[in-house]
């Protein structure tokens, strides 16, 4: 066999695809494995570069290929697509990753390690026990209204209502009642726990420990910000990662014409949905008069500056252009002079 100089590693639960080329480009190896085989065929070839769709499990065979002393990079799977030929098959995936891998401007994703990929799983499945509980909540107070028992919102309200649904029930509905309150209850113990566990980690972290002191910015966000997201110094501004995690406007432009349209919402659902719901609660902190003083910060002053600087440009700007303001002809007046006369021009009356 040729030397390989890249290979695309198409995954599945048994059966894998190879796809090798050599340093011209040209296909050296083309190969379906088994799951067993994959480890075999990989420790007996000289090191090179493997790529892998960052799809299930695809972590973990990065691990043992890099362990076998070859380099590994992870590709988004929206970024292989492209390349994929007519049709759809295991040994044109394996050719898109290979030749997707090539391209200079591609973008990859880290590796995460063993410990890394524990933690991501305790929010995943804090995430999912919160949504159980949810439902739980939402099961009750729909049993409990069809005998006339309500409470407020919120999980706070629960104990009353179950205090009340006591006397109002039957005791057959009051028995299901209280099955699902049980649930409910151990539902409450095992978040606690996770939760706990997620600070412990937390508090061993530099990186959550800096995020944790941005306002809006909880254990939950700070974790799942440095679980889900890129090395910080892979965005060179805020705006960036605001594409990132999709907050940003989707383009839909053509023929030099600009139209952005609705956010993408694209990147990590949880880590937008945890930002956005901090941010939110910032804003609501800040009508009631009791918001962080955002504005009393270097950058909060920075952006201040900035916004009374475009209000200058505007008072100076003229509809006759800059040489008519310069000339000090009767449009020349500034915005501000046309606002404090209650005219709608520079013209005078």
């Amino acid at each position: 066999m040729a030397q390989v100089t890249r290979i695309g590693l198409d995954t599945s639960k048994r059966v894998f695809q190879v796809h090798g080329v050599d340093a011209s480009e040209r296909v050296v190896v083309r190969r379906k494995l088994s799951r067993e085989q994959v480890l075999k065929f990989f420790a007996e070839l000289e090191p090179t570069l493997v790529a892998l769709e960052a799809c299930g499990a695809s972590h973990y065979w990065a691990r043992e290929l890099q362990s076998l002393g070859h380099e590994v990079r992870l590709l988004p799977p929206q970024y292989v697509k492209p390349y994929v030929k007519r049709g759809k098959s295991d040994a044109k995936d394996a050719e898109a990753i290979c030749e997707a891998a090539s391209r200079p401007t591609m973008r990859f994703v880290a590796v995460k390690s063993r410990d890394e990929q524990a933690a991501l799983m305790q929010l995943r499945v804090r995430s999912l026990l919160v949504k159980q509980r949810t439902m739980l909540s939402n099961a009750i107070r729909g049993h409990a209204a069809e005998f006339g028992v309500t409470a407020a919102k919120g999980l706070g309200h629960l104990p009353a209502l179950l205090e009340r649904a006591r006397a109002a029930l039957p005791e057959m509905a009051w028995g299901l009642l209280l099955v699902l309150a049980e649930q409910l209850a151990a539902l409450d113990r095992e978040i606690a726990a996770i939760e706990r566990r997620v600070k412990a980690w937390a508090r061993d972290q530099p990186l959550c420990r800096r995020l944790m002191q941005v306002p809006g910015i909880g254990v939950m966000g700070a974790v799942t910000t440095v679980l889900t997201a890129p090395a910080p110094e892979t965005f060179r501004s805020g705006r960036q990662f605001s594409a990132w995690i999709g907050l940003t406007p989707r383009e839909d432009s053509t023929a030099g014409k600009s139209n952005p349209t609705r956010i993408s919402r694209e990147g990590d659902e949880e880590l937008r949905r945890l930002l956005v719901a901090g941010a939110m609660a910032i804003v609501k902190l800040a009508k009631r008069g009791r918001g962080p003083a955002l504005l009393d910060r270097p950058a909060g002053a920075q952006v201040a500056e900035a916004r009374r600087h475009r209000l200058r440009q505007q008072d100076r700007a003229h509809p006759l252009g800059d040489d008519a303001a310069r000339r000090g002809l009767p449009g020349a007046a500034t915005g501000r002079d046309r606002r404090l006369s209650g005219g709608s021009s520079g013209r005078p009356r």
